[in-house]
Order: C-alpha cells, then structure tokens, then sequence
C-alpha cells in the first residue's frame, strides 16, 4: 500500500508553509536533531512533550518531514481562526473530561479514525501529556499514545494478509524551549529521540491489553524524559541555561552539535536535582555565584560571547565601519517597513497584554492575534493607499508590503544587537580590569560546577536510574 503521507492535500500544504513561516518568523533559531530517525513511510505516532500550546504543533509540522494529523482537544474547532488552522492540519478532535463539565469522555471516534489514518499509512500527532504547562517537568501521561499504537498494530495484524504495512512506530519527540513566549528572542529545538520499542507487547485480550498499554506508557515517559530539560522550576531552567552558555565558551570544541548542547542541559538539570540534597550547602553557594555572575554580565551589556572575544582595536574599527555603514544605508528602507507594519504590531502587542495569558500560551496569543490584526491593519492601509493614492500607490504598496517587513525586522534587530555592543564596549573601555575579571568568575564557576558534578552517580546523569 502507497504511504498517503507523500500525497499531502492543497490544505494541508497551505497549513505546512503556515507553520514553516511562522515558526521562522516567530523564534529566534529553530534547530531540529535526529531528523534521520523519522520514518519516511508506514504507520507513525509522534508523541512529545507539550509545553507551548498551540506552537508546538506548528513547530513539529514545520520541522517534520512527514504530513502528521494531530489529536486536538474539541473546543479548538469552534475558534474562528484556531479552528481553520486544525481543519487545515486535519486534525482529529478528542474530547476531554474537563471540556465536558467533568462527565466522561467517549472518544471512540477519536480512536476510530485515528487508527483508520495509522491503517493507511498515516502519522499522527498527540501530546500524551494531555495538556499544556509551562513548568519544566514532565506531567503524569494518558494512555491514549500507547492505546493508539497498540490498537493500530493489532488491526494492522489483523489484516495482515492485505496490507504491506509494517508495525506503527512510536517516536518520541522532545521540545525544549529557551524564552519562548517572547518574540525573535526566543529559541527552540526539536530532539527526536530513538523509536519506542513495542514488538514484544502484542496484546489481543483485554486484561493484557491494559497491562499492555500501562509498559508502554511508562516506557513513553522515560523516552520522553530524556528528551527534555526537567529542572526543578523556571528559574533553575534559566540557570541551566547561562550554565550551558559558560561551557560552550569554556570547552567550545564539546558543544558544536545542538544535540550536545542539549544533553549537557539536560545532564546540568539532573545534576542540580541530585545535589540540591546531596550537597545543599555548595549548590546553593554555586546557584548564587551564577545568579550574580549572570546579572553582571547583563548590567555591563555583555555576553559569554564578548568576553571570549575580547575587543581587538582593529576587529572593533571593522565591526564599527561594517555595521554603522548598513545601519545608514538601511535606515530608509526600514523605516518604510516600520511604517507599513508599526501599527499592526503595537496593536498585537496591546492586544495581548490586555489579555494576559499564561506563560505556556503566551506565544500561540501573539501569533493567533498577528493573523487577526496585521491583516486588518494592512487592508486599512491598502485602501488608504487606494484613496490618496488611487492603483498605483496601491500596487507599490503591496508589492513592497512582506519585504519592507523582512527588512525593517532584520534591521531592528541588528540596530538592538549594535547598542548592546557598543554598551558593552564603552563598560570595558571604562572598567579596562571588567573583562579579566568576569572571566575569571567564570571560570571558577565552572571549575565548581565540574568538582561537583564528579559527585553526581552516572546512571543519575543519564536519566537511567531515579
């Protein structure tokens, strides 16, 4: 039998290069490691972690290279643009307790076309975690995964004489995120783990089903856990990470594969967790040496980065004539930009803040409310260009419309990233002891950081072991 996944319809393809361009346009860096482990054909279930609402589903339709049909809660169908989007991405609609006033769920045709889709071929998005959060933890997981994936092989063997397809194949996904409710700052990347194993869990009756069903969950979580970054709350995440920003600096030729730095993150995590009992009295000395270290190097407009640089005159001089110059020579362009897309983008940001969502939202508020608002400011623009200007201003003006953005973006960014340099520039050509001095901070950080994690039991680091 034909995998379907490589005959995508014309919506679903709208909804992908949606997906592409937003996850582009919204995150700073967007990395993607195991992509080799995605089975290009056959049965498949992506399971991940579920930490962004509504992003996380464009983040993996962007990042895939398979058509994946998501499970998504029902009551997204009945928002005006939320529920195009999932129409779109044909996603299958489950119904859950709490959508339903606490009465019980019948999700039979949930499961019903879900493993017709898998019986043909399909792959099939669900977040077993059942719902969004912002924590950096994983939540107790459902068991709709597993059933899924055991549901559809035992259909799958069932028929076995029809159909060429092989056993649906479990993959884990993780998605960590750095800042990811805030725009052009934020990063994310995707980690596709190893498949789950499932052949030895063959389940025709019911009894062994259940117990079927319970192996391969608990099985999902640990993959699912050493995929992510689960640290003990948000602060100590953000901690882990100006941690894993001094080790690349520090050991640069260790941390040049995004997958490496993700595992030192993920390693650092576990590490704080072991030794906030083992050895309170040194990690909580090391997390105030961060803490301060930290916020030094932001008060003096630095990163990680400009310290192991340094400030060469000759570099300094270039990188002054380079940047000054495109700053000057773009400066027209971009504020035509500003002046085309300004309005629609205050108007977002006001919006939201009015709105106040929760951080694991945050981000699907801000893109759901850019497709409301930036569409309707530009229509308003449009005409007003029609109106003083008559076809031709419209035309200039909706050709220019999407560049002028592009452009007056990159070119606010680089005038942000040129002030923070110069900040840092000026403070260490005041305080000329500032650098060496940060540096040796730094190092003996990381110094203590590597004493103690030599404490750390390695089945502990390597998540094989609780």
């Amino acid at each position: 039998m034909t995998d379907p996944s490589g005959a995508e319809p014309a919506g679903y393809r709208i909804f992908r290069w949606l997906a592409r361009f937003l996850a582009g346009l919204f995150y700073r860096r967007v990395e993607v490691a195991g992509l080799e482990r995605v089975p290009l054909s056959g049965p498949l279930v992506v399971a991940a972690n579920h930490h962004q609402g509504l992003m996380d589903g464009i983040l993996l339709t962007a990042a895939l290279p398979r058509r994946l049909r998501p499970i998504a809660k029902a009551p997204l169908f009945r928002y005006p643009v939320i529920g195009q989007i999932a129409r779109l991405a044909g996603a299958i609609p489950v119904h859950r307790r709490q959508d339903l006033g606490g009465r019980a769920a019948d999700n039979q045709a949930m499961f019903g076309a879900a493993e017709r889709a898998l019986g043909q071929g399909a792959a099939i998005l669900i977040f077993p975690e059942g719902l969004s959060q912002p924590e950096p933890a994983l939540m107790p997981l459902r068991t709709g995964a597993a059933r899924l994936v055991i549901g559809a092989d035992r259909e799958l063997r069932r028929l076995a004489a029809t159909t060429l397809l092989p056993p649906t194949t479990l993959l884990p996904v993780g998605l960590i995120f750095h800042e990811p409710g805030t725009f052009r700052v934020g990063t994310a990347l995707v980690l596709i783990g190893e498949p789950v194993p499932t052949g030895d869990l063959e389940a025709p009756a019911s009894r062994a089903a259940d117990t079927a069903v319970r192996q391969l969950t608990e099985r999902l979580g640990g993959a699912l856990q050493r995929l992510i970054v689960e640290a003990r709350d948000r602060h100590t995440l953000e901690l882990v990470h100006a941690a894993e920003a001094i080790w690349r600096e520090e050991m640069p030729d260790s941390a040049r594969e995004s997958k490496d730095r993700a595992a030192w993150r993920q390693r650092a995590a576990r590490a704080d967790r072991y030794l906030a009992a083992a050895e309170p009295p040194r990690m909580a000395a090391l997390r105030r040496r961060l803490e301060r270290y930290t916020k030094d190097l932001d008060l003096a407009g630095l990163t990680d980065l400009d310290l192991s640089e340094g400030y060469r005159p000759a570099a300094v001089l270039r990188y002054a004539l380079r940047e000054g110059l495109a700053l000057a020579l773009g400066l027209p362009l971009a504020l035509w930009g500003v002046l085309n897309h300004g309005v629609p983008y205050q108007a977002t940001r006001l919006a939201v803040s009015a709105i106040k969502p929760e951080a694991d939202v945050l981000a699907t508020y801000k893109v759901v409310a850019g497709l409301v608002l930036f569409p309707l400011f530009w229509a308003l623009e449009g005409f007003a260009a029609w109106r003083f200007g008559g076809g031709s201003l419209l035309a200039v003006f909706l050709i220019a419309l999407l560049p002028t953005g592009f452009f007056a973006l990159s070119w606010t960014e680089r005038l942000h990233r040129v002030r923070r340099e110069a900040r840092g520039l000026l403070t260490v050509l005041v305080n000329r002891d500032l650098r060496a001095h940060l540096l040796a901070r730094r190092r003996g950080i990381m110094t203590e950081f590597q004493d103690l994690l030599r404490l750390v039991p390695e089945p502990v680091l390597e998540k094989t072991s609780r």
